[in-house]
Formats: C-alpha cells, sequence, structure tokens
C-alpha cells in the first residue's frame, strides 16, 4: 500500500509461480524421476491404523494420478511392527504351552492341571478389556507384559494355589471337591488378596512415571496389574468353581504320581529337595561366612551395575539400511550427468 492510497501487488514488481522451496537436490527411485513425501505419526496416534489410513487415501487418489504416475511406498516402520506383535504372540502361545507342561508335570493330574490354564484365556480377554477401556492398543509392550505375566505365572499362581489345597484337603480328609473347595477358600482367601496387593506394589509405581518414561512403560505397569488382579478375581470365583465340578474325589492318604514316571520324577524330586535340605543346614551352621560372601556378592553386583553403560532404549535391529554420502560442493544433481 502506498502512501497515495494505491495498491502494488507482488505481480507488479515480481514474477510468481509454482516451485520448489530448493533446486539443489534431485530425487529418484530406482533410477526413475520421483518427489518424495513423508509422513509423521502424531504424537499418541495409533501407527498401524495410521498407515493403513494412509495407503487406502492413496489408492483412492491414485485413480486421478495422470498417465503414467504411480506411487509406491520406499519405507514404512509398520512391517517392522507387524513382525514385532507376530513374534510376540508366537511366544505367548509358546508361554501357555510351556506353562501347562511345567503345571502336569507337578499337579500329576489333567483335571487340576487344566484348571489353572482355563483361567489363562480368561484373565487374557479381562485384560484387554481393561487395556480398551483405558485407550490402549496391543503393541509390543502390552504383549510383552502379557508373555511376562504368564512366564512369571502371575496368571495362573492364584489358580494353582487352589487348586492344590483342594486335592490337599480331600487327600488328607477324604472330603468331596465340593466340600474340599468351600474349606479351601475359607484358608486362602487372604493369602490369594495379599499376593495380589504385595506384586502390584512392585508394578503399579511404574505408571506414575513421567514424561516420555512414564508414556512407555505405563501401559506395561498397567497391563501387568491388570493381569494379576483378574488372576484373583478368577481364583477367587471361577476356580473354585471348577475345582467342585472337574476334580474327582480321592480317598483319605490317596496321593497323584504314585506309579509311572511321575513315581520316579517325584523319587527324584524329593532326593533333591533332601540335598538342597542338607546343604541350608550346612550354610546355617557357617552362617557368619555365607554373610560374608553375600556382602561381597552385593559389592560385586553394584560395581558390575555402575561399570554398565545406560540409555534409554536399546539398539534395535530394524532390517533397514541407510547410505548417506558427500559430494562436491559444485555437484548439481540436476545437470551433472553421473548423477542419472
Amino acid at each position: 500500500m502506498n502512501q497515495d492510497g494505491s495498491e502494488v501487488r507482488l505481480g507488479d514488481v515480481a514474477t510468481v509461480e509454482m516451485g520448489a522451496e530448493k533446486y539443489d537436490y534431485l530425487s529418484r527411485f530406482n533410477g526413475k524421476p520421483a518427489s518424495g513425501l513423508g509422513v509423521k505419526l502424531a504424537s499418541g496416534a495409533n501407527e498401524m491404523a495410521t498407515a493403513e489410513l494412509v495407503l487406502n487415501r492413496l489408492d483412492e487418489l491414485a485413480q486421478y494420478f495422470p498417465h503414467g504416475l504411480e506411487y509406491k511406498v520406499a519405507y514404512e516402520t509398520t512391517s517392522f511392527v507387524k513382525a514385532s506383535i507376530e513374534d510376540v504372540v508366537k511366544t505367548l502361545l509358546e508361554a501357555i504351552a510351556l506353562v501347562f507342561l511345567v503345571m502336569y508335570l507337578f499337579l500329576q493330574n489333567f483335571r487340576a492341571t487344566l484348571i489353572p490354564t482355563i483361567a489363562v484365556p480368561v484373565v487374557l480377554m479381562g485384560t484387554f478389556s481393561v487395556l480398551y477401556a483405558f485407550g490402549y492398543s496391543v503393541n509390543t509392550l502390552t504383549m510383552f507384559a502379557m508373555v511376562l505375566a504368564i512366564g512369571l505365572l502371575l496368571m495362573v499362581d492364584d489358580a494353582i494355589v487352589v487348586v492344590e489345597n483342594v486335592e490337599r484337603i480331600m487327600s488328607e480328609e477324604g472330603l468331596t471337591p465340593r466340600e474340599a473347595t468351600r474349606k479351601s477358600m475359607g484358608q486362602i482367601q487372604g493369602a490369594l488378596v495379599g499376593i495380589a496387593m504385595v506384586l502390584s506394589a512392585v508394578f503399579v509405581p511404574m505408571a506414575f512415571f513421567g514424561g516420555t518414561t512414564g508414556a512407555i512403560y505405563r501401559q506395561f505397569s498397567i497391563t501387568i496389574v491388570a493381569a494379576m488382579v483378574l488372576s484373583v478375581l478368577v481364583a477367587m470365583i471361577l476356580t473354585p468353581a471348577l475345582c467342585a465340578t472337574l476334580l474327582k474325589p480321592l480317598k483319605k492318604g490317596e496321593h497323584h504320581g504314585q506309579k509311572g514316571f511321575f513315581a520316579w520324577f517325584n523319587q527324584m524330586f524329593n532326593r533333591n529337595a533332601e540335598r538342597y535340605e542338607k546343604g541350608v543346614a550346612k550354610i546355617l551352621h557357617r552362617s557368619l561366612r555365607w554373610i560374608v560372601i553375600y556382602v561381597l556378592l552385593l559389592g560385586g553386583m553394584v560395581f558390575l551395575f555402575l561399570r554398565l553403560p545406560t540409555s534409554f532404549l536399546p539398539l534395535e535391529d530394524r532390517g533397514h539400511v541407510y547410505y548417506l554420502g558427500t559430494v562436491a560442493q559444485r555437484f548439481n544433481p540436476a545437470t551433472d550427468p553421473e548423477s542419472r
């Protein structure tokens, strides 16, 4: 705007045209001219859902592209995320199978083993519901938390305690499964709640971390705690009903694993348990010596902890290779024939 009130348009003093911000770079894909476009994920957005929406939108826009123009996805991170989730799901199934085998090895009764195993999918479904209620997604952190909960027997340990106590009462007192279950729950209800509170006290503080650390570990913490709380509820509601329904009565003094492979396993286990008890007794007789050894081990642990390098997140191989090259200052990618 001039002082006399007249307008001076930009086109009066300059040439205005559409163009690139810079002309000192060249984009090619598979040796052909291309135009690069990057899509960055917004904070808190779902990576898998965003990638799917972007690809769907590109498919819609591709119908209006000029002849000979097409789009290609040169790099995306969702392939690594998909592979990671698939690996975790595979590990989850393997953990369930291994937990079943370990429980069967020690419970030595298929019906008794089946009861804690049924608790696993029930707790998993409940945990998914909690994640949905909090607005969380199924990702590597939440899936790893579920694998950890199964691997540490957090989902089945309460059910195992109930089943073992019911079978103990049936064997010692000759009660029916229903009567033994009622008596068992009167004995261990407080213990089940106490176990859940102690374990929750370990993982709950992680949910209150601030900053980026809290954003990462909050979902992990809530998943673990939800699995533990639901495990207790299942052990106090579903497991007793299954015990009263599925378990077979035991005669007074009757035990599982009195013949065959389980008899040999119990014999070997009891023999090693006796050796362990003798070793503990020897340690107690020389307690001062072992306290000194414990202090030395504790000091060594602190020393190694201080010497180990620290980082926020571990390095991971995503299966991509990046190459950055430096060229001469006078190199022009638009005109130099070697760049073609």
